[in-house]
């Protein structure tokens, strides 16, 4: 019977230091800024799954949660907004494209009142600003404040993401398994960081190394599920 063994390589939670900026050093630089409170206070980013955006946005809120600010996090199309936010809230909404139509109006309303008192807002979207099918009002206000293109990582960029992972878990992932995993696996990145998260319990649960075996392994059982490459 194979040992159950704990996940103390737990996942990595996402901060701007284990974001790999690839070609997206100045939105990075333009969140640094805004967490430290310069600008306006208003950002919206777009790029296409996979990006990055999820990543940047949490780790936007954990640092403004860290220093101090009241920060609500929505998970738009799955989470609710909150009723009301207090004066100077950072409001962070994900996935803004997602909102459905009474959620637009509380965010088009949250917009004005962080305006007015101080906030902040950042934002995430499939498309850019002007193209997201949403309230006319709502688009024109995202598109007031800073937008940024989020741009997907080279290969190279992914193997750095991938190594860079690993060793944030514990462990040190060869230049081989890297190739293995971008040339037989999904390729977006959240999905290569989910397969490596697969590897490192498995590894734990089997006491072996991640070398070519136990990656072929993995992903034949995933392949037979119908869930290759995935989380």
């Amino acid at each position: 019977m194979q040992q159950l063994v704990l996940d103390i390589g737990a996942s990595v939670a996402p901060t701007f230091d284990n974001f790999v900026p690839g070609r997206n050093g100045e939105l990075l630089a333009a969140l640094r800024r805004l967490i430290a409170g310069g600008g306006d206070g208003f950002l919206y980013l777009w790029g296409a799954p996979g990006s990055g955006r999820s990543h940047l946005l949490r780790a936007a809120a954990t640092a403004l949660n860290t220093g101090g600010r009241t920060v609500h996090y929505v998970a738009c199309g799955r989470d609710t907004l909150p009723d009301t936010i207090a004066p100077g809230t950072a409001l962070v909404l994900d996935d803004v494209d997602q909102l459905d139509a009474a959620a637009q109006i509380t965010a088009f309303n949250f917009y004005n009142r962080i305006r007015d008192d101080g906030g902040a807002l950042i934002a995430s979207g499939a498309l850019p600003a002007a193209a997201l099918r949403l309230r006319a009002d709502l688009v024109t206000r995202l598109a007031w404040g800073l937008v940024y293109e989020v741009h997907g990582l080279s290969d190279d960029e992914k193997k750095q993401a991938l190594k860079q992972h690993a060793h944030g878990r514990g462990f040190e992932l060869p230049d081989d398994a890297c190739r293995y995993l971008l040339d037989h696996a999904r390729r977006d990145l959240p999905s290569l960081l989910a397969l490596l998260d697969a590897l490192d319990r498995q590894s734990l649960a089997a006491k072996r190394a991640i070398t070519l075996p136990l990656i072929r392994e993995v992903l034949k059982r995933r392949e037979v599920r119908g869930v290759r490459g995935e989380g």
